[in-house]
């Protein structure tokens, strides 16, 4: 859609520059012809806005601002300079401001350019999918990116089976390393859809952006950033382990928060002034829909090593999904220079997303530490474990940015494959594991290798 408006933007300003040289070298007449052209560009862009079947209507905001102010200048130095006769338009000049133009306004299209008309993929499900969203206060947590002692916020986005009845088990998703809340966005609609209650979270600092109750827009933390990047060149378990203690301790304590508050409201069928919401009959709806006893979590990269470690905690957790993240919080301690991971084995099931390629390394890696790579132990130690490896995919092919925006996906990491068939396959092995273990239905039918 970016391409077809800018197509139709350098139509209309070289016809402009075309009538200029033709037919109305008038400076009077150009500015007038000038002002027209403005307004219609600017109707046609708000139009496209305004269709039903354009997505993430927000890629084409920049640059309806700047036609809007471009035709309110061109219409006050009309409204000026009207009614005098100072002469015929400069053909560089004229020829000077069409180039003008057109690279402002692809500069302005970036965003449309970058990110795709993408509105998640067709459901299995018989259940339309709807949203509710909170952002829950932790009164007993001071932020600690923050310097005015603010609590802990996390934004909390449901989504939700509508028009159904009876009681659906709780997902909790949490993102990768600034990341966003919707990454997965097509997991969820698709789990919803199945009947299941699917609640994305934010981790304010951690993720890319996102919104507090004071309307502030709240960017990812770039102390956090260096910290991410800087652990891929690290080659000390002991200097890995410290770095990430604290990455996941706030994150378990931002899932914990969130699960307890969600039973507390449910038991309570109330929402106090934890939440901060405009959506509370929809939320309360949710609440009494989603069967607490029934709980699974999953994540992406920092987000399934968060999802395994509360599930290691916490005793009201059925199943785990890790979608190619580390498994930092299995290492108990670095003894020696040796990262010692727990005796007990995993307490409940847990999937294993991972590359080929990474797969390929966690093998070699005993030979060369002369123990296993944390996510073999664990899956090899777990009472009930399942690893998926996937050929020619790159670490944020597990997630939807790659339909998103795949400029971004390809510079993140993202592999040759077809996008949309690799997200199909890994939203089905996610239903398929969540049903077995949280509804009790059906039997595991996933590969070891796709």
């Amino acid at each position: 859609m970016g391409i077809l408006f800018l197509a139709l933007f350098v139509i209309a300003e070289v016809a402009l520059v075309v009538l200029t040289f033709t037919r109305f070298r008038e400076k009077a007449a150009w500015r007038k012809n000038r002002m027209v052209i403005r307004a219609a560009e600017a109707v046609l862009l708000l139009g496209i806005i305004l269709v039903p079947a354009v997505h993430m209507k927000w890629r084409f905001i920049g640059a309806l601002i700047v036609l809007v102010i471009r035709l309110l200048i061109a219409g006050i130095v009309w409204l000026v300079k009207r009614k005098k006769d100072d002469g015929l338009r400069q053909k560089p000049r004229t020829v000077i401001n069409c180039v003008f133009s057109i690279f402002l306004i692809m500069f302005a299209l970036v965003p449309a350019f970058l990110f795709t008309n993408y509105n998640g993929l067709p459901n299995t499900g018989k259940y339309q999918v709807n949203e509710a969203n909170a952002i829950l206060i932790d009164k007993n947590r001071v932020d600690p990116f923050e310097n005015d002692g603010s609590f802990r916020e996390v934004p909390a986005h449901f989504y939700y089976p509508e028009n159904a009845d009876g009681k659906y088990p709780l997902v909790i998703f949490s993102h990768g390393a600034f990341g966003y809340y919707q990454s997965n966005f097509s997991t969820y609609t698709e789990l919803a859809s199945n009947g299941y209650i699917v609640a994305a979270l934010d981790h304010p600092y951690h993720s890319f952006f996102t919104t507090d109750t004071d309307g502030n827009t709240i960017t990812v933390d770039t102390e956090f950033i260096n910290d991410v990047m800087k652990i891929n060149e690290l080659t000390s378990d002991e200097e890995v382990y410290t770095l990430s203690r604290s990455w996941l301790k706030l994150r378990v304590d931002d899932e914990n928060f969130v699960l307890d508050t969600i039973k507390s409201a449910k038991n309570n069928k109330k929402l106090d002034d934890t939440w901060y919401t405009d959506e509370e009959t929809a939320l309360l709806k949710v609440l009494d829909m989603t069967d607490t006893d029934k709980i699974g979590l999953m994540g992406h990269s920092l987000g399934g090593a968060t999802a395994v470690e509360l599930g290691r905690e916490r005793g009201d957790i059925k199943a785990v999904i890790d979608l190619d993240g580390t498994m930092l919080g299995e290492r108990k301690a670095v003894e020696n220079g040796k990262s010692v991971y727990y005796d007990e084995a995993y307490p409940i099931p847990v999937l294993d997303f991972t590359k080929e390629i990474d797969y390929n390394d966690r093998k070699q890696y005993k030979s060369e530490k002369g123990y296993p790579y944390v996510n073999e132990y664990v899956t090899d130690h777990a009472q009930d474990s399942k690893t998926v490896v996937f050929s020619n995919v790159g670490h944020m092919d597990f997630t939807d940015l790659p339909l998103i925006s795949p400029f971004l996906a390809s510079m993140l990491g993202s592999g040759d494959v077809n996008h949309e068939e690799m997200l199909e396959t890994v939203n089905g092995i996610v239903l398929n594991w969540f049903d077995y273990y949280l509804k009790n239905e059906g039997t595991l039918d996933i590969q070891a290798k796709y």
